[in-house]
């Protein structure tokens, strides 16, 4: 199966769900978007590691990187490899000098370690097929590319509930996800593309 290589372009937060965040993975030549709903400890050590900031004593995730340097392991990649019931799974690709094995992590986990190893994040077509989000290209090619790995941390006061989303109509639906978008409002977004989903699989 092909693999497509993903980027961290922008972490979102929502004002209105205290512990909601998304990291935002966008597809590298292309226009997709997957965000990904994660914790608050887990977006503050992938903010951390792109600010290249450095506490006075290590992080968790700053351990284990420590941790596979000390025994010679080096993290080649990560793969965004499943999706079930709306949780993505991954497994990290290391390698010693004899061995090269695949260890199954927690997405947010995976991506906190890609960050600090600057190893590339990859994933498969049916996945960002069933949870990505389209981009417009508003800008000429040449122009839509922004500095790799400039993190961008949003605040959104849109209401993040799936209250009103079951009354609406699917074209409301289409376009309601695309001004959530143009805010950068990415929870509100996970929601409204899964309301639209549903929708789809059940005709």
């Amino acid at each position: 199966m092909k693999k497509i290589e993903l980027e961290i372009v922008a972490l979102s937060h929502s004002i209105t769900q205290t512990h909601s965040y998304a990291v935002v993975l966008g597809e590298v030549n292309g226009l997709r978007r997957l965000p990904i709903v994660i914790g608050g400890f887990e977006a503050q050590a992938i903010a951390v590691a792109l600010e290249k900031m450095h506490p006075s004593r290590p992080l968790t995730h700053d351990l284990m990187k420590n941790f596979l340097n000390a025994f010679a392991i080096d993290l080649h990649e990560i793969i965004i490899c499943d999706l079930q019931e709306g949780i993505f799974y991954s497994k990290l690709v290391c390698s010693s000098e004899n061995d090269t094995i695949e260890i199954d992590s927690r997405t947010s986990d995976a991506l906190a370690l890609a960050v600090r190893f600057g190893c590339p994040i990859y994933t498969y077509e049916n996945i960002l097929e069933s949870a990505g989000i389209l981009m417009e290209d508003t800008a000429s090619s040449g122009k839509k590319k922004k500095a790799k790995q400039e993190v961008v941390v949003e605040e959104s006061s849109s209401p993040s509930g799936n209250e009103d989303l079951k009354t609406m109509t699917l074209e409301e639906l289409n376009t309601l996800l695309t001004d959530v978008l143009d805010s950068e409002d990415y929870i509100r977004a996970i929601a409204i593309r899964d309301e639209i989903n549903s929708r789809k699989k059940g005709r």
